[in-house]
């Protein structure tokens, strides 16, 4: 663990200074510095002649042959002419262009795809890859415990989700389903729905995208509130990508997201929900998704991505490096899967066997052909995703196929709820959060929705920070933290300016079920992590717009640079932050505390090459390329379904699965710490 200064030799003086000239480590992505890195990347300014290093490893291999190709263009500037002729030429189609985001798909011969990448102007090419999609969930997060909130002026109020729109990218959703209520119930908070799978319809056969949706911002109306989502009264934008059978494509995804970055002032989208995935191939800074989840996080949109469930292979080993696109992205909330073993009190948790765990793997290579990957620490937390009931689409395909199962037995079919596992699940309980912090101070840029929601995580012990990222979502303590943040901080707010509006700390620990447990107290970064009270106390650039928490590279010892150049006044951590130097297996009380899991050096070699092939992690597993399958859905214990969709872990003994509990049934209320001989806490 090293402090954010100098240390004490010459050479570790001279890596310091380097570091306060480029801004102690994290870069402000402005969109000019993202194409200049990408180009980096893909080897865009070696000229015509590497032209196959601006395209995706995987197509490669289909540029030959008089077959056509499904591709998604990148543009680093306008198409010149001869471009222009080339889009224009006998066999080419543009299926669809991406304004927001630069971007084109097509559709080509593949012998075309050699040319169309020599252009200067071309950014990357890649296979307009298949995307797939990846609810007692109230109370044992927290969020029943702070529904009720005062004004300054005593007037007291709902905290949930009221106002702020949620997109919802997936199956569809079934919008006449109560469980989509206003609370007159007189209208559905589906606000809007648009397809983008070309099937015209934007209700849900496939069942997925209801389920999630409901889990985000499902009301209290079914069942006494029994099955109710986080932010219960958001409203919901239902922008379909999936198709009947649960596929959809990167350009259906990327057209979605466009159409966000369009409309989300019209509909105030703050959040956006994406369970769903693609193999993360190529490096985040020329994936396309990943490429335009970040402009959304430029301009104020938090997106939260399901990490996947590639975390066992088919004999049930541990694997490590399948965090899916776009969840290796540094600007998504990358969320893991939990299982609650169907208590609300959470000593018991633990990470499911399922959900991916990282390093990201996604990678370029450069002229010699040598990969380098992005090795990100992901996921950024997890969050209750194991035999989860929330709202079932009547007859669709997952309850026919018997991959979910029914949750409440009604004649009703607008009540309907069905059980179901998955990182999938997992996400839109952390996307109903954000809009409930969101709700709270809308002035939160995501990169501090991102740091509140971390630093509030309950660490998970025995579990490494690949596995769990900062730890478990603890909405309770996020919500009591987030109402003592200013709400007048913008990117002109000065490095170290009060960012609470009391100098009082809130106590870093929460009560749910009778059962305390500490917070995490510190973020992810990068490809380690950072914590102190430095955090929470005083304003750091890294929380500004356009700019992300964790994108540099690590140089050793703690110290995190940039790897792009900033003018001026350019540091961005205060001194009292501590990054850390390993990736540890935590021991349940603070981020960073624990036996050591893998060495930061392993993370970059001396050579740049970082974690490859063959390396040995700390339990024993060899990290090996990240060529997985999409997210699916899961269910009960191990067994691959195929198309990605596996059995989730066993719940408690006895089980039954994990009810979504009312609201009535909250936590008790936030005291401080009682000795666990008389209480039988497990807590602080």
């Amino acid at each position: 663990m090293k402090k954010n200064k100098a240390p004490n030799t010459a050479r570790k003086i001279a890596i310091i200074a380097l570091a306060v000239s480029l801004c102690c480590g994290i870069v402000i992505a402005d969109q000019s510095m993202l194409v200049r890195r990408a180009q980096a990347a893909s080897g865009t300014n070696s000229g015509p002649g590497s032209s196959s290093s601006k395209v995706s490893p995987d197509l490669r291999g289909k540029k030959s042959g008089g077959a056509t190709v499904k591709v998604i263009l990148q543009l680093s500037g306008k198409p010149s002419g001869p471009l222009n002729a080339l889009l224009n030429r006998s066999g080419v189609h543009v299926r669809a262009s991406f304004h927001n985001f630069n971007a084109m798909s097509l559709e080509l011969p593949a012998s075309v795809v050699e040319e169309l990448a020599s252009f200067s102007e071309v950014l990357y090419v890649s296979p307009d890859r298949t995307t797939s999609g990846a609810g007692h969930v109230t109370t044992t997060v927290g969020a029943a415990a702070v529904r009720q909130q005062y004004t300054a002026n005593g007037t007291p109020y709902t905290l949930d989700g009221t106002g702020i729109g949620i997109a919802v990218l997936d199956s569809g959703v079934k919008a006449e389903h109560h469980s989509f209520l206003t609370e007159n119930e007189l209208a559905s908070r589906v606000v809007k729905s648009v397809d983008f799978t070309g099937e015209g319809r934007t209700d849900d056969p496939y069942g997925h995208g209801t389920h999630v949706a409901a889990l985000s911002a499902g009301n209290n109306h079914v069942y006494d509130g029994n099955y109710t989502g986080v932010a219960r009264n958001a409203n919901l934008i239902n922008l379909r990508v999936l198709n009947a059978s649960g596929t959809g494509s990167a350009s259906g995804t990327l057209g979605a997201l466009d159409w966000v970055m369009t409309n989300r002032a019209a509909y105030n989208i703050r959040v956006v929900n994406m369970s769903l995935g693609m193999p993360a191939i190529d490096t985040y800074t020329v994936d396309p998704l990943c490429r335009a989840v970040r402009r959304l996080a430029d301009v104020g949109v938090v997106v939260v991505v399901a990490a996947g469930n590639d975390g066992k292979d088919a004999n049930g080993g541990k694997v490590y490096g399948h965090i899916h696109s776009p969840g290796n992205e540094p600007s998504a909330i990358t969320v893991g899967a939990s299982n609650t073993l169907g208590t609300d009190y959470r000593f018991d948790d633990k990470v499911t066997t399922y959900s991916s765990r990282g390093p990201t793997r996604s990678f370029s290579t450069d002229a010699s052909g040598v990969k380098h990957y992005d090795n990100l620490v992901k996921p950024d937390l997890v969050a209750p995703g194991n035999r989860v009931a929330s709202a079932q689409s009547k007859d669709c395909w997952l309850m026919q196929q018997n991959i979910a199962q029914n949750a409440l037995l009604t004649d009703n079919d607008l009540h309907r709820q069905m059980y179901m596992s998955g990182t999938s699940m997992a996400a839109p309980v952390v996307a109903g959060a954000a809009a409930m912090l969101l709700q709270l101070n809308p002035h939160l840029t995501p990169n501090m929705v991102k740091m509140l929601l971390m630093y509030t995580a309950q660490p998970l012990a025995g579990f490494n920070t690949f596995e769990q990222g900062a730890g478990q979502l603890n909405v309770e303590g996020a919500v009591r933290l987030t109402k003592l943040v200013r709400t007048d901080l913008s990117n002109s707010t000065p490095l170290g300016a009060p960012l609470l509006t009391t100098s009082t700390l809130p106590s870093p620990y929460t009560n749910i079920a009778n059962n305390y447990f500490y917070w995490s107290r510190g973020a992810i970064i990068n490809r380690t992590y950072a914590r102190g009270t430095d955090l929470i106390t005083k304003y750091q650039r890294i929380y500004n717009l356009g700019v992300i928490l964790g994108d540099g590279v690590i140089l050793g010892d703690g110290v995190v640079l940039g790897d792009g150049v900033i003018l001026g006044d350019n540091a961005m951590l205060t001194y009292g932050v501590v990054l850390g130097d390993g990736i540890m297996t935590s021991n349940g009380v603070i981020i960073g505390d624990g036996p050591i899991f893998c060495d930061l050096g392993l993370l970059l070699g001396g050579n740049g090459v970082i974690l490859g092939d063959g390396v040995i992690l700390g339990d024993g597993v060899v990290l090996g390329d990240a060529v997985i399958m999409g997210d699916g859905v899961i269910l009960g214990d191990g067994v691959i379904l195929g198309e990605g969709v596996v059995i989730g872990d066993a719940p408690a003994d006895g089980g039954g699965g994990t009810n979504v509990q009312a609201d009535d049934n909250s936590a008790d209320a936030l005291g401080g710490p009682t000795d666990p001989e008389t209480s039988g806490n497990t807590g602080p």
